[in-house]
């Protein structure tokens, strides 16, 4: 019975995996033309479109690079002095 619990998690798992690696619902709508346009090389593979946006933040918009959490990225990592 052990055996077949542990089987059941393991199969769980990987059923809802790819879900995550869809990125959220928000995050399509920010990069998905940034993905089509930049990285479409690595499309359906979520995980290189992923990398390969991080990789060309300088390219993508602001809203995608918000959604990835690359928003310091649209300056060049300069900061303005006040």
């Amino acid at each position: 019975m052990r055996i077949f619990v542990r089987l059941s998690a393991v199969l769980a798992f990987f059923a809802v995996a790819p879900a995550f690696a869809q990125g959220t619902s928000a995050q399509r709508a920010a990069c998905e033309a940034d993905a089509n346009r930049v990285c479409d090389a690595y499309i359906p593979d979520a995980v290189a479109i992923e990398r390969c946006l991080r990789a060309n933040a300088g390219s993508i918009s602001a809203a995608c690079r918000g959604e990835l959490g690359l928003a310091s990225a649209a300056s060049g990592g300069k900061r303005r002095k006040h």
